[in-house]
This record gives C-alpha cells, sequence and structure tokens, in this order.
C-alpha cells in the first residue's frame, strides 16, 4: 500500500492523519509483546480503523477442539486498540464485550476489523467485526475506549514540541 508523503508543519507536528495513523501503528506494534508473540499481524490502519490478522495455532486450541475464545477477544481487542490510537492519543480499553457467532478452528486465518462508531471527549465506541478468510463473521465485538493522555510519537517535553523516547 503507498501511503501520501506526510506534511509537516511548522511547529514539527504532522498535517496527514493517514500517516499520523500509520507511524502510530508501527510504534505501538513495536511494543506490543503479546500481539506479535501469537503471530497477529497489523495489515491495514487509517484514521479510526484498523485491520488486524491471525492463523488459529494448536496452542490456541480448546478442549472442544476449537479456538479458545479468549484468542478471538485478544484479536478483536487488538483491532480495537490500534483503531483507536491512530489519532496519536494514548487511549485505552474502558469497557469492552463480545458475541460469538461461531466457532474458528485449527488453521483458520482470522481478521479483525476495527471500526470507530463515535469519538466524543476523551471517549469512544468502536465496533470489531472478526471473520474467517471465506468471509463468514465469527465474532461482533463493541468496545468503549478511554484517552489517558500522552502521545505514541512524541515524548512531551514541555514546549510543545517533542521526538519519541
Amino acid at each position: 500500500m503507498q501511503l501520501p508523503e506526510p506534511v509537516d508543519r511548522a511547529d514539527g507536528a504532522l498535517a496527514d492523519p493517514t500517516e499520523i495513523a500509520r507511524r502510530c501503528a508501527e510504534v505501538m506494534y513495536a511494543d506490543d509483546l503479546a500481539s506479535r508473540h501469537l503471530g497477529i499481524r497489523i495489515t491495514d490502519v487509517t484514521p479510526g480503523r484498523a485491520v488486524a490478522t491471525m492463523v488459529v495455532t494448536e496452542e490456541m486450541t480448546n478442549g472442544h477442539g476449537i479456538c479458545h475464545g479468549g484468542y478471538v477477544f485478544l484479536l478483536a481487542d487488538t483491532a480495537f486498540a490500534f483503531a483507536c490510537n491512530t489519532y496519536d492519543r494514548v487511549t485505552v480499553t474502558a469497557a469492552a464485550d463480545v458475541v460469538f457467532l461461531a466457532p474458528t478452528r485449527l488453521g483458520d486465518e482470522l481478521a479483525a476489523e476495527g471500526l470507530e462508531r463515535q469519538r466524543f471527549g476523551r471517549s469512544g465506541i468502536y465496533d470489531v467485526t472478526v471473520r474467517r478468510a471465506d468471509g463468514s463473521v465469527v465474532a461482533e465485538f463493541r468496545g468503549n475506549s478511554r484517552a489517558i493522555g500522552g502521545s505514541l510519537l512524541f515524548a512531551d517535553t514541555g514546549s510543545g514540541e517533542g521526538t519519541r523516547s
């Protein structure tokens, strides 16, 4: 995917929202040991939207021979986290729930697409749909976000300018 070149403002901040979202995802993913350990990849990110993918491995299956729901939740939560952190404001989960619609099995390729529904003040509402590679929906997730302050891209130096630490 070819992204537009960022347009830097005179104050050093990035002006292109897509570039900000992409850079935020890069910074988050570099520090996200859980997602990387499980083979979760972030395949697309734009402001208020992210797609996370994962293949169900043997270690993810439960006593019923299907993927443990916690892993499906984790994939959806990852897409949610990357979607709500596309504005360079450190944002966390305030609440989340999931509805499992179909089981997933060993070898299933899953994709979770997180979409912003509403942002207001420091809060947001995001929906995530988890699908198999064939497009069938296996789970629906809703997350409520809360911005807790700080930047993913710049360390606050007190002057309004900063650098990533």
